[in-house]
């Protein structure tokens, strides 16, 4: 594995107690995390100075680094002109955190589709919200890496494609999530060779394409050995690999999933979030493993 590859991950799904979040990726060895929710309170909803007073001084004491800010931005209606300005709102705040954490990395969405819309009938109008974010992100000289989602515009290789072409901005990239290309249909190495010249970010998540559920990573259909085996040894890929195990029903996560938690995760597949995030971790560690 070449050293500019790092792992890092979403250590709420561990628990919801920051410091016991920090306890359990330390023990693992990780040095980063992605920080999306801490003590039961997304990032979006913090204060930059709620963050320097709370937040720092406990990753400070952890020896922990902040891969990227998990932010809910981008996720809401594409014609709900009160959430849009709010978001607007918060990515400053954000952009904000950003620095105070020495991170240059915010998760974005690229808006929520009306169910049973044609997504393409509405580009305009996201290209137009996407714009408002990034400019604020490059105002800060931060990037926004722009995360693969159901039910948003950007669900599959083809849009999310399209949102890289049309924004066209080295503030604008992609993270790239196997487990969502797979439970939107998509197959995840078509959208790989469709994105890899944008990808800044990868999450690893897995799943299965039968039922939508999630798995541990390289037992589903994610296809994420191959591709990583390509990104790191062939192409060049270099930066983030963030677990996002979604193996146990976590506190956050009925605020992620606009349909019901469960029909991606059916039963626990460990005894709670911290064996669930090492399970995920030492899976990625044995893939990476057999690819030196």
């Amino acid at each position: 594995m070449k050293k500019h590859v790092m792992i890092s991950g979403f250590a709420d799904e561990i628990c919801e107690d920051f410091e016991e979040q920090l306890n359990t990726v330390t023990g693992l060895g990780m040095q980063y995390i992605s920080l999306r929710t801490a003590n039961r309170k997304s990032i979006a909803e913090f204060t930059v100075e709620e963050v320097r007073e709370q937040l720092l001084p406990k990753l400070n004491q952890f020896g922990v680094k902040v891969s990227s800010l998990g932010s809910p931005i981008g996720k809401v209606g594409v014609d709900d002109e009160e959430g849009y300005e709010k978001q607007l709102k918060q990515l400053k705040t954000l952009c904000e955190i950003c620095k105070v954490l020495d991170c240059k990395y915010i998760r974005v969405f690229s808006c929520y589709i009306p169910a049973g819309k044609d997504p393409d009938h509405y580009r305009d109008k996201v290209m137009d919200r996407m714009r408002g974010f990034l400019k604020i992100a490059k105002s800060y000289k931060i990037i926004l890496i722009h995360e693969n989602e159901k039910d948003i515009y950007g669900d599959t290789g083809i849009r999310c494609k399209n949102l890289m072409e049309a924004l066209s901005d080295s503030c604008f990239l992609s993270a790239f999530d196997f487990a969502n290309y797979v439970q939107c249909n998509e197959d995840p190495v078509n959208c790989w060779d469709l994105l890899k010249d944008y990808v800044a970010y990868i999450h690893i998540k897995d799943a299965v394409a039968s039922d939508k559920e999630n798995v541990v990573c390289g037992t589903g259909e994610g296809r994420i050995r191959e591709i990583l085996e390509r990104a790191v040894l062939r192409e060049g890929y270099e930066g983030f690999l963030t677990l996002e195990p979604h193996l146990v029903v976590f506190d956050a996560l009925s605020d992620l999933e606009l349909a019901d938690a469960k029909k991606i995760i059916k039963e626990d597949k460990a005894k709670n979030g911290a064996e669930g995030y090492a399970m995920q971790y030492r899976a990625l560690r044995e893939i990476l493993k057999s690819m030196l």
